[in-house]
């Protein structure tokens, strides 16, 4: 939920009839304070999940924002922890909020689908930023973190089991979606952020399209489903050594 120091209305709006990139510019120095952040519980147990397979020498936060994942890099690198993202806004509260010990940090303004690195990483992460690319987008997006990786290292995220048609939650994401559809139809510049886009299955496809081998691992903090099944996973995608 939106705290007191989160945006007011007329804030969001105006956000949302920016663009992507000039709206989270305006958002980010109250970002924090919205449900928008990923949740510190989803951070934990992500970060617990990868000292398992840990620990890895350079770390990158794909979208970073305000710097939350960078949290999560800083407990399982030990030598750099490198935050991407292509709002300068976004970009300036995350260097603000950053420790000032721990691995060398850097912050670099690029989009991600356009990375600046090569074979620079054994590790990439993200977290609540897949919305934000339509689905034909995907090839591309998983080319580059495949590029910026170096053999045997992973790109791992969270993800949330879809809500079941019955939960109020299934009604408001698709409510919002449709919103989004009709707001970009009828108004210029598009803000592009749907919730019900990024599909588990077509992900991993496009994933191991890529050349990534992928492996679907449940978080068992959160618990499962009536049908048994997770209700939220971290996908680990391993770019071979080979490859």
């Amino acid at each position: 939920m939106f705290s007191p120091e989160g945006p007011t209305l007329r804030e969001l709006a105006v956000q949302a009839l920016s663009s992507v990139e000039h709206g989270y510019d305006l958002l980010a120095p109250k970002f924090d304070h919205t449900p928008f952040r990923t949740p510190d519980s989803v951070l934990t147990a992500v970060a617990a999940a990868l000292k398992e397979t840990g620990p890895y020498d350079d770390g990158l936060d794909l979208c970073c924002g305000t710097g939350a994942g960078m949290d999560v890099l800083a407990t399982v690198c030990g030598r750099s922890t490198t935050g991407v993202d292509f709002s300068a806004g976004m970009l300036d509260e995350a260097r603000r909020r950053a420790p000032v010990t721990g691995p060398r940090t850097s912050w670099v303004r690029a989009d991600a689908r356009a990375l600046p690195f090569t074979d620079a990483f054994d590790l990439v992460v993200s977290f609540g930023a897949f919305g934000h690319f339509l689905p034909r987008e995907l090839p591309a997006l998983f080319a580059e973190v495949h590029r910026v990786l170096r053999p045997g290292g992973r790109f791992a995220f969270p993800v949330l089991a879809p809500p079941p048609p019955s939960g109020a939650a299934f009604w408001m994401l698709l409510g919002f979606d449709a919103v989004m559809r009709v707001r970009n139809a009828l108004w210029r510049p598009p803000f592009v952020m749907y919730y019900r886009a990024f599909r588990l299955g077509e992900v991993r496809r496009e994933l191991e399209r890529a050349g990534f081998r992928v492996d679907l691992r449940a978080l068992p903090d959160f618990g499962t489903r009536s049908d048994g099944s997770p209700r939220v996973r971290m996908v680990e995608a391993r770019r071979p050594l080979l490859g």
